[in-house]
């Protein structure tokens, strides 16, 4: 078989498959079958590559060019220009990437590449996801083989214990003592499970793995039941990702063609399979116990702890857990060895973490950072900063079981245990970007909505203390708050944090308890002066317009769908706040500025 030339990547990512990537790939084999290139150059579609606000994202190999929002339109131009003649298409490129009108840069060395080290990702958006043999050539099942034909599951367990990795699906628990603890426990069946439900808003950590590089989860999932002497292992995703699920059951079925699932494996008399179980999409089954119940075919409930499940689990046997992220890294650090990640990260936070970058950002997308690095190198330089000039005001980091993180300690270093002495968490990765328009106390009320949306309600607590919090951010934003309601819900959230019986209800009060902690002043401007600072809570909110700005122009009162806005023509106009129903359609359209929300 002729080996291509050129390479063109197209990321198959939910996000940029959203953005029509696949219409580009069948767009640039029609092309290129039209000009009888298909045997000297290759398309492939690959996983997320991670800066997900440019896509549909290509990329042309062996130059590296990172064109961005292509469109169908643009295919033609760029198997013509780039592909046929070697001129690159300058007005598609990542404009970072533009040193000059005939040189680029090396995507590693943009801002937002340069300060990334890509472990759990470091196949998405390199090889094709659904072609076990581009796995291999990455090393792929290399460290399945080094551990089933040189080590013994002991010394496979010290070499995680060493590497210090601690789960990355939210509680931070060291991922060796879980898998000695489940070694330890006595028993002839034992189970291996991914979680693989991530359901935090904000989050596609685990989602872009699967769809990227979903052999990585297979080989560590198999390494980890040869070390707990466990020979079935269960994959939990949610039925939302689609992509995911498809991209594993190839995978699955290749790795038993291969003979990397199953019995014998590398000849060694070892028997390991995997299956799919497939998650309706409850919030409450990310939580271990939870989701093995469900995976039993139970309504996904937490389970009261002790026993854990390293001792009982699954089906009432030893079974261990980890998340899609903590699975990514573990054929890594058994080839590299434990100092090797032990050398990245902090003290007690080793390797990297990957985070959703997400809301008031230029560049959403997928970052994978050492621990350590602080919160301003992330929104700063990998973020490219908040849009249209907006102050940073606040970043919320572990979803609805987290908190938020106000600006005045964006020079935190992330890790474990930074996140917590300040009031927040890691959880899964999500990092919410918030500017100086939003309301904290409505994001307390967004993310408590979300709670008592998923709550599974099996204890009181939590299904009936999130519903009174929300009740009382309600009050609160719709101008019926008091300073003693402050106090009374300072007090509930204490209550349920300690009388919860699973993580969800435990961590539910944080994101108020954050809000609450570093921006008390919103809430009593909510409560004493009936005003919403950021102008969001719109029983809190007036719109006003300033005489001395205003020119009379009447765009602002033919915009209004109320008719609302009064006055003539080339004079000032009012707003009249009876009939004002506040949509914000005359702040739109006012090209003078005059029109403003107090």
């Amino acid at each position: 078989m002729a080996i291509a030339r050129t390479h063109i990547l197209v990321c198959g990512g939910t996000g940029c498959s959203s953005s029509h990537s696949q219409a580009l790939i069948d767009e640039l084999n029609r092309e290129l079958e039209e000009k009888g290139l298909l045997g000297e150059v290759q398309v492939i579609k690959t996983g997320c590559f991670g800066l997900c606000a440019l896509g549909p994202v290509v990329v042309v190999y062996p130059e590296g060019c990172f064109y961005s929002h292509v469109t169908e339109a643009d295919i033609p131009e760029i198997v013509e220009e780039h592909i046929l003649k070697g001129r690159i298409v300058t007005r598609l490129l990542y404009q970072e990437t533009v040193v000059d009108d005939k040189t680029i840069k090396n995507l590693n060395h943009t801002k937002f590449y340069e300060k990334q080290h890509r472990v759990a990702l470091r196949n998405c958006g390199v090889i094709n996801p659904e072609n076990i043999d581009e796995y291999i050539a990455m090393d792929g099942y290399e460290a399945l083989g080094r551990v089933l034909t040189q080590m013994t599951p002991d010394e496979v367990i010290q070499t995680i214990k060493d590497s210090g990795l601690r789960g990355r699906g939210g509680g931070g628990f060291p991922t060796g003592q879980k898998w000695f603890f489940a070694r330890q426990s006595k028993g002839d069946v034992k189970y291996v499970c991914c979680n693989a439900d991530e359901g935090d808003p904000g989050a596609f950590m685990d989602r872009s793995v699967l769809e990227g590089d979903p052999h990585v989860v297979l080989e560590a999932m198999t390494i980890a039941g040869y070390a707990i002497g466990a020979h079935q292992g269960y994959i939990y995703v949610r039925a939302e990702y689609p992509i995911a699920i498809h991209r594993l059951e190839i995978a699955i079925k290749q790795a038993r063609e291969y003979g990397f699932l199953g019995n014998d494996i590398f000849g060694t008399g070892f028997a390991f399979d995997i299956e799919l179980r497939l998650g309706s999409g409850a919030f409450v089954c990310g939580e271990e116990t939870a989701l093995m119940t469900s995976i039993e075919g139970h309504r996904g409930e937490p389970r009261p702890r002790p026993p854990f499940p390293a001792v009982k689990g699954l089906f009432g046997v030893p079974t261990i857990l980890n998340n899609v992220e903590t699975w990514a890294n573990i054929p890594r650090i058994i080839l590299n060895g434990a100092d090797w990640f032990a050398g990245m990260g902090t003290e007690r936070s080793k390797g990297t973490k990957v985070f959703c970058l997400v809301g008031k950002i230029n560049n959403t997308g997928l970052v994978e950072i050492p621990m350590g690095t602080t919160l301003r190198e992330i929104v700063e330089d990998i973020g490219g900063c908040i849009p249209n000039g907006k102050k940073f005001k606040a970043a919320q980091t572990g979803g609805p079981s987290g908190g938020c993180i106000p600006a005045s300690l964006i020079d935190t270093p992330i890790d474990y245990d930074n996140l917590i002495a300040i009031g927040s968490m890691m959880g899964s990765g999500g990092l919410i970007v918030m500017d100086e328009d939003t309301c904290m106390v409505d994001i307390a009320k967004f993310f408590l909505e979300f709670t008592v949306d998923e709550s599974c309600g099996k204890c009181t607590p939590c299904r009936v203390g999130t519903r009174r919090l929300l009740e009382m951010l309600e009050q609160i934003t719709s101008g019926n708050g008091t300073l003693e309601l402050l106090r009374e819900m300072e007090e509930l959230c204490y209550y349920i944090k300690a009388n919860s019986l699973c993580a969800l209800g435990q961590s539910a009060p944080n994101p108020v308890l954050s809000t609450l902690h570093y921006f008390r002043d919103e809430y009593e401007a909510h409560c004493v002066e009936k005003r919403c600072p950021a102008g969001v809570c719109k029983k809190l909110t007036r719109f006003v317009i300033e005489e001395e700005k205003c020119k009379g122009c009447t765009a602002c009162a033919r915009a209004c769908p109320v008719n609302a806005i009064i006055g003539e023509v080339r004079k000032p106009h009012h707003i009249d706040p009876e009939k004002c129903i506040k949509c914000g359609a005359c702040m739109e359209t006012c090209r003078f500025n005059a029109i403003v929300k107090r």
